[in-house]
């Protein structure tokens, strides 16, 4: 079978060129579009619930959020294993799934749960899923800064909460974008107890009349001189001095009572359990980008650099956005030492080939059959969604010695019918098939059991496998079409 394919390659050789072109091209706009990173991503496949429950105490948050949700979410299909943890006022169950489980099902499948639970959480609890990112997803962080001190900490989380997080969550390949430190505004009803009692108010009435006082509804149409008029009532609260005006009710006078009336209401910064510092010169305002799952790293961080650069020109004066992580260098640095390594040991092998072959045209039949068995694995990449990261080009990089082999064996079989029967223009390509045919077989058969040697790294699991399993595949693939070139290319290009 492999002497029929040999054969077959050496006869229609105008056929294998131009498979070879096509092969080059696919293959060139795969390392293009290939998703670059530093790292392969070892995250589990997991979905976080994050459940706010303002103002209690982790045994409160425990008992009423986060064991109900850890019970409902053991049943959902897929699922291995399922974490809860509980702080004050905040509640996180991490459910993990198989490996093989798709990210986006298993989202689907936590929300179907996470509606069956939900309506049996204390009113104030309010469960939401995570972003859709991984352990690896916070690819980018800035801080807002304003070295003139014309602005303070909470008009810079205003610009980050209100301006900059939405734009940059236009970005293609960002998930979410948390905001660090500052503070952030709210509208502060500080209550006198005394009043209260004075006016026999209950504190609940306070909440309620604010609920009451900071909505629109709409009533309906009314129908004047064939024209229809909608009725909206109006009453949002748009400054301190509606809020102070909601009433309350009427005192013992038949005086309506107003919130100001029992309050002092006033504009301040919520409650902080933190604050973020940039290089010790004081408080500043962050923002953390998390990229979406299976997104392409370096192209995210590209875009969500272009887009700050064309946000700057709308910040107020004074203001600043200060990069404090980028792992596009990281990933720039890893992937290019990686890149002149593998650059390095194709020209050794070049020159090796040049030196021992002592032939031009045999040396470039040889270096030629190189790049287009990587990018052939490339293209197997691109389309299986692997990344180029270190592990995934240092499979590449230790195939590059063993893929030459074939093609030196058959070069050097070659040279030796040539010593036995002159090449002519009439026998040229019958030499060329024999010598071919004689060699190939044993060749493509050594090449696939050198493919295979890589085999055992698949029965890895959990993080071992997700590190070791791109080496793996680049280097089977690389290898696999060195095997495939060795017997159709090479042959055509002796």
């Amino acid at each position: 079978m492999i002497e029929g394919i040999i054969r077959w390659s050496v006869q229609n050789r105008f056929f294998v060129l131009l498979a070879t072109l096509i092969l080059v091209g696919i293959g060139g706009w795969s390392l293009k579009n290939t998703p670059v990173d530093a790292i392969p991503d070892l995250s589990d496949v997991q979905v976080i619930i994050k459940t706010s429950y303002p103002g209690q105490a982790p045994q409160v948050v425990e008992d009423q959020v986060t064991y109900p949700l850890t019970t409902a979410m053991l049943s959902v299909p897929g699922a291995v294993t399922v974490r809860g943890y509980s702080f004050f006022g905040d509640s996180y169950v991490y459910v993990i799934f198989d490996e093989d489980t798709d990210a986006y099902w298993a989202r689907s499948r936590v929300l179907e749960y996470l509606s069956q639970v939900a309506p049996t959480l204390p009113a104030n609890a309010r469960p939401q899923l995570g972003p859709d990112a991984t352990g690896v997803g916070w690819v980018y962080l800035y801080a807002l800064v304003d070295r003139t001190g014309k602005h303070d900490i909470s008009q810079l989380r205003s610009l980050q909460d209100w301006f900059l997080k939405y734009e940059l969550q236009t970005v293609p390949g960002v998930s979410e974008v948390s905001a660090l430190g500052g503070m952030v505004k709210q509208y502060q009803v500080k209550v006198h107890p005394d009043k209260l009692r004075a006016f026999n108010i209950p504190l609940s009435h306070i909440q309620m009349a604010i609920q009451r006082g900071n909505q629109e509804v709409g009533a309906s149409v009314v129908e004047m001189a064939e024209a229809e008029y909608m009725v909206r009532a109006s009453g949002y609260i748009q400054g301190r001095e509606d809020l102070a005006n909601i009433p309350l009710g009427l005192d013992v006078k038949g005086t309506p009572l107003l919130l100001k009336d029992v309050a002092d209401i006033d504009v301040g910064p919520q409650m902080r359990r933190g604050i973020a510092e940039l290089n010790g010169e004081g408080e500043a305002v962050g923002g953390i980008v998390v990229m979406r799952f299976g997104e392409n790293a370096q192209k995210t961080i590209d875009g969500v650099k272009a887009k700050l650069e064309t946000l700057k020109a709308g910040l107020p004066e004074g203001v600043e956005i200060v990069t404090v992580y980028d792992r596009s260098g990281l990933i720039e640095r890893a992937v290019d030492n990686l890149w002149h390594k593998l650059l390095e040991e194709f020209i050794v092998v070049a020159l090796v080939c040049v030196v021992f072959l002592f032939h031009i045209r045999s040396s470039l039949v040889a270096i030629v059959s190189l790049p287009v068995g990587i990018l052939t694995a490339f293209i197997v990449m691109h389309f299986q969604g692997l990344n180029a990261n270190i592990m995934s080009l240092g499979g590449i990089a230790i195939a590059i010695g063993a893929m030459i082999d074939g093609a030196i064996v058959m070069i050097e079989n070659m040279h030796k019918h040539m010593e036995r029967t002159p090449l002519t223009a009439e026998n040229r390509w019958q030499v060329v098939a024999e010598s071919a045919a004689e060699v190939g077989p044993a060749l493509f058969f050594s090449l696939l059991i050198i493919t295979v040697s890589f085999v055992p790294v698949f029965t890895l699991e959990a993080q071992e496998g997700r590190m070791f399993s791109p080496l793996a595949f680049t280097k089977t693939y690389a290898m696999a079409a060195s095997a495939a070139l060795a017997v159709t290319l090479v042959p055509v290009l002796m």
